[in-house]
C-alpha cells in the first residue's frame, strides 16, 4: 500500500475548518470545503444557493484579518459544496478532514456518512480538541479505523505552527508517517504527538497555566486584567496578549469549554477544580462578554481608547497604568529564561503570583508525564507553538534551576512528581544537556538520557553555534561555514539593522565565498530577517550636516548589494519574518530568494521621509521588468507606475506570495512552507545552481524619461490639491519619480544601472536635509508611528 496526499477535504466551514482550508491552499493544494445544507431552501435553489454557507466561509477568508490566505489566488484552489449534495466527491480525495462542532453524536453520524463515499484507503482525521478516539469510532469498519488519527490545528491555523496528531489504537504507522511528513513539509507545522486524553497536550497545559494564574491572582491583591497581563506578557517570556488579551482573542466560550472538558472529563486529576471556572468568567458569559468575537471582553474598545473590565464590579473603566518594581527589573533582558528567573525571584506581589502560577503550572506539566506524553519535548514544543511561549515548562525549570524550583515548589506546598528528585539524586541537575554538539534529554519513564530528535531538513544557527565558531564576526554580521561548500552570513545588529559593520562583513564575505566556496546565503534564526537601516545613526548624521558620510555609506550599500547580484558565485537570501527598508534592499540584491512563506517584506522608506537609498528602485525595476529591460517594442510605463505606488505607498507584503506580486521578490522565488527549513533549503538552492551557474551581466533598463515624470506629477498635483497628501508627500513623490523614470533622459535610450543608483543617492540626500524629513525621522524613533507633515 502507498499512500499520497494530492487533495484534501474539510468538512465544515466555521472559523477552524475554514482556515484550515486556506493554509492547504496556501501550501498549493485543492481543497473541497464543505459545510451543511444552506436551510430554508426551495428545491429549486440554485448550487450558489445550496452552498451558502461554504461560500460566506469563502468570502469572510478573503477579508481576514489577519489574512488566512496568502495570496488571492490561493483562494482558487478551494471550492464549496454542501453535505448533501456533495459528500460523494469525497471518493476523489485522498485526505478528509473533519472539523464539525464537538459533538460526539454530530461526528459519529457524519463518519457514517464518510464511510461509505470515501475509498478504503483515504485518510480521515477529526479536528476534535479533546473527544475521545474510541468514541468517536463506534461503528466504524477496520479499514475505517485504520486510516483515522486526530489531527488538532490551533486558530488561526496559518499563524499557529502546532499541528497535534494523536493515533487510535489501530491506526497504521504509514498513516501516521504520511500526515507527520506532510504536515511539516507542506503545511509548516511544527508536529506533536499527543495521546487520546482529554485536550492532548497543547491545551492541557495551557488553559491550566490560564486558569491557575485567574484563580490565583486575587490572593495576591491584584485584581485587573491589565495588571496580570503586564506581568505575563513579555516579562514571563510569552505573548504580548498575555492571559486575559489571550482570552478576549480565542473567546471566552472557547476557553470555557476547553476548561469545562477537563473539568468533567478529568475525575482523576489532583488539580481537576482549577478548571472551574472562577465566578467572574460566569457571569461575563452570562452577560454574552465573549470577547473579540462579541466586541466585549476583559477589555473593550471605545472609540480610541482601550477600557478594561473590573472582575468585581462587571463595569468598564480606563485601563489603570501598571508598574511593578519586579516586572520593571527585566525589561532589558534578552534572554526569556533571565527575565522569567530574575521576576520570579522579586519581591513584590507580581513576582508571588509569577512564583506561584509558574512553578505550580511546571510541576503540573511533570506530573502529567506519562499520561499525556511519554516525553519532555513534546510537551515544550506544545507550549512554545501552540500558546506562543518563548520557552516550554520544562525549558523554564531549566532556566530558573530544577533544584531551585523544587525546592520552592515544596514550600508553597506544591507537589513535585517524584521522578523530577530522583533525576537530581543522580546527579543531573537539568532536563536538557548540551553534549558536545547534541542536544540530550532526560527520559523519564526510562530514567535514561536520550537525544533530542530534530529534522536533518532543519538548519539553523543555533545549531552551527554548538559545533563551532564562526569564521569571522563583527559586531553586525557573523560568517558561519554551512559544509559542503556554502558559507552563511548572519546578521547580528540589533534588529539586524544595516550598517557600515554589515556591509563590511557582507564584502568580505564575498570576497571569502567567491575563493573558498560554492554558494553565499544570507539568513538567521531571528525573528526578523533585518528591520532595515539604522535610523538613530541616519537621523544624527544628517542633523550634524555630515553628508560625505551618508553618501559613503549609499555607495557602499549600493556597491555591496551590486556585488551579490554579479559575484561569480549564486547568492541566496533565506529570509523569514520582517524584511523592510534596507533589508528588503539586501535581500533584493541576492540572485535569488529562498523564503519562509510567513515573510513580510517591503521598501518604507517613504514612512521616514526618503526614498529606498541601497538600490531598492534599480531592484524593484529589474524584478518586475524580468526578461524585457532591452526590448524596443517594451512599454515600461505600467511597470513604473506599479513601481512607484508600491515604494511611494510604502506596501509591505503580508507573505512571501504577496512579495512576487509586487515585485519584491523575483518569479523564480521559492517559498518554504516550515520556515525551520529557510536556511536548508537556501544552501541547497545555491549548491545546486553552483553547478551550472554563470553570472549575470548588468544591463541597462528602457524607462520613460521626462514624459513618464510628467504624469507622476500631473497625478501627485492632483492628490495634493485634494488633500490626500501633503506639500512634503509631493516632494518626496516628485523625487522617487525622478529616479523611477531615468531622470531628464528622452525615453528612447537604455538608461545604465549606475545611473539608477546616482539619481537614488542624489534623491536620498537631498531628503536627508528637508527638515521635515528629520521631522519624520524623529517621531518614527519615538513612536514607531510614521508622521504626515
Amino acid at each position: 500500500m502507498s499512500l499520497s496526499i494530492q487533495k484534501v477535504a474539510v468538512l465544515g466551514a466555521g472559523v477552524m475548518g475554514s482556515g484550515i482550508a486556506a493554509q492547504l491552499a496556501n501550501a498549493g493544494v485543492p481543497v473541497l470545503l464543505l459545510d451543511m445544507l444552506a436551510p430554508k431552501l426551495p428545491p429549486e435553489a440554485p448550487k450558489a444557493a445550496r452552498n451558502a454557507i461554504a461560500l460566506g466561509a469563502l468570502q469572510r477568508l478573503a477579508k481576514s484579518s489577519p489574512p488566512q490566505l496568502a495570496s488571492r489566488a490561493a483562494a482558487e484552489l478551494i471550492e464549496t459544496g454542501n453535505f448533501e449534495d456533495d459528500l460523494e466527491a469525497l471518493s476523489s480525495c485522498d485526505w478528509v478532514i473533519e472539523a464539525v462542532k464537538e459533538d460526539l453524536g454530530v461526528k459519529r453520524s457524519l463518519f457514517a456518512h464518510i464511510e461509505a463515499v470515501a475509498g478504503k484507503q483515504t485518510i480521515i482525521s477529526s479536528n476534535t480538541s479533546g473527544l475521545s478516539i474510541s468514541a468517536m469510532l463506534e461503528g466504524r469498519s477496520d479499514d475505517f479505523k485504520r486510516h483515522f488519527l486526530v489531527t488538532h490545528f490551533f486558530n488561526p491555523v496559518r499563524y499557529m505552527k502546532l499541528l497535534e496528531l494523536v493515533r487510535g489504537e489501530d491506526t497504521l504507522d504509514e498513516v501516521v508517517e504520511l500526515v507527520q511528513r506532510f504536515g511539516e513539509l507542506r503545511l509548516g507545522k511544527g508536529i506533536v504527538f499527543g495521546k487520546d486524553t482529554t485536550n492532548f497536550i497543547a491545551n492541557r497545559i495551557g488553559v491550566y497555566a490560564m486558569m491557575r494564574t485567574m484563580r490565583d491572582m486575587a490572593r495576591f491583591e491584584l485584581n485587573r486584567p491589565e495588571e496580570i497581563d503586564a506581568i505575563f506578557g513579555v516579562p514571563m517570556g510569552r505573548p504580548k496578549s498575555a492571559v486575559f488579551r489571550t482570552a478576549d482573542v480565542v473567546g471566552l466560550d472557547t476557553l470555557l469549554h476547553v476548561a469545562q472538558n477537563c473539568y468533567d472529563a478529568l475525575s482523576h486529576d489532583e488539580e481537576r477544580e482549577i478548571f472551574d471556572a472562577p465566578v467572574f468568567m460566569r457571569r461575563m458569559l452570562d452577560k454574552g462578554l465573549l470577547g473579540e468575537k462579541s466586541g466585549s471582553g476583559f477589555y473593550a474598545k471605545k472609540g480610541k481608547e482601550i477600557l478594561s473590565l473590573d472582575l468585581s464590579s462587571m463595569e468598564y473603566g480606563p485601563r489603570q497604568q501598571v508598574s511593578f518594581e519586579s516586572v520593571h527589573a527585566v525589561r532589558k533582558l534578552q534572554e526569556p529564561g533571565a527575565r522569567i528567573a530574575t521576576l520570579l525571584r522579586g519581591q513584590d506581589n507580581a513576582a508571588r503570583l509569577a512564583e506561584s502560577s509558574t512553578l505550580a503550572t511546571l510541576a503540573y506539566a511533570a506530573r502529567r508525564i506519562p499520561e499525556i506524553s511519554d516525553d519532555l519535548v513534546n510537551i515544550d514544543r506544545g507550549m512554545r507553538w501552540g500558546f506562543g511561549w518563548e520557552l516550554g515548562p520544562f525549558e523554564i525549570w531549566d532556566a530558573i534551576g530544577v533544584a531551585w524550583g523544587v525546592e520552592r515548589m515544596k514550600s508553597l506546598g506544591i507537589e513535585v512528581p517524584a521522578w523530577v528528585e530522583q533525576m537530581l539524586a543522580t546527579g543531573r541537575k537539568r532536563f536538557y544537556e548540551l553534549e558536545g554538539a547534541q542536544l540530550s534529554q532526560y527520559q523519564p519513564i526510562e530514567r535514561t538520557v536520550g537525544t533530542v530528535a530534530e529534522n536533518p531538513r532543519q538548519l539553523s544557527v543555533a545549531t552551527l553555534r554548538r559545533q563551532a565558531e564562526p569564521i569571522h564576526r563583527n559586531r553586525s554580521a557573523s560568517l558561519w561555514d554551512l559544509g559542503d561548500g556554502a558559507l552563511l552570513l548572519e546578521l547580528t545588529s540589533k534588529m539586524n539593522a544595516i550598517d557600515n559593520d554589515t556591509v563590511a562583513m557582507i564584502n568580505q564575505a564575498i570576497d571569502i565565498a567567491e575563493r573558498d566556496f560554492e554558494t553565499l546565503v544570507i539568513g538567521n534564526d531571528t525573528e526578523n530577517f533585518s528591520a532595515g537601516a539604522n535610523l538613530m545613526g541616519l537621523l544624527g548624521a544628517a542633523s550634524q550636516g555630515m553628508w560625505s558620510e551618508i553618501e559613503t555609506l549609499l555607495i557602499g550599500f549600493q556597491a555591496v548589494n551590486q556585488r551579490l547580484r554579479y559575484s561569480s558565485i549564486p547568492t541566496v537570501a533565506a529570509v523569514a519574518g520582517r524584511a523592510l527598508g534596507g533589508g528588503c534592499e539586501l535581500l533584493m540584491g541576492a540572485n535569488t530568494v529562498q523564503a519562509a512563506l510567513e515573510s513580510y517584506v517591503g521598501l518604507v522608506e517613504l514612512g521616514v521621509g526618503v526614498i529606498p537609498g541601497g538600490g531598492g528602485n534599480l531592484q524593484l525595476l529589474r524584478n518586475l521588468y524580468g526578461q524585457h529591460t532591452q526590448d524596443n517594442s517594451f512599454d515600461p510605463t505600467p511597470f513604473v507606475r506599479k513601481a512607484f505606488m508600491t515604494i511611494a505607498m510604502a506596501k509591505v507584503a503580508g507573505s512571501a506570495e504577496e512579495a512576487k506580486e509586487l515585485g519584491y521578490f523575483a518569479p523564480d522565488t521559492r517559498v518554504t512552507m516550515n520556515r525551520d527549513f529557510v536556511i536548508s533549503d537556501a544552501k541547497s538552492r545555491g549548491l545546486d545552481w553552483a553547478r551550472s551557474y554563470i553570472a549575470p551581466r548588468s544591463r541597462g533598463l528602457r524607462l520613460p524619461g521626462r514624459s513618464g515624470k510628467a504624469s507622476i506629477d500631473a497625478m501627485l498635483y492632483d492628490m495634493q490639491l485634494n488633500g490626500v497628501i501633503s506639500e512634503h508627500d509631493r516632494l518626496i513623490g516628485g523625487k522617487l519619480a525622478t529616479v523611477l523614470t531615468g531622470g531628464d533622459c528622452s525615453g528612447t535610450s537604455l538608461v545604465s544601472e549606475e545611473r539608477l543608483l546616482e539619481l537614488e543617492r542624489e534623491a536620498f540626500l537631498s531628503l536627508c536635509g528637508e527638515p521635515k524629513t528629520q521631522a519624520r525621522m524623529k517621531h518614527m524613533l519615538e513612536t514607531g508611528k510614521a508622521l504626515r507633515n
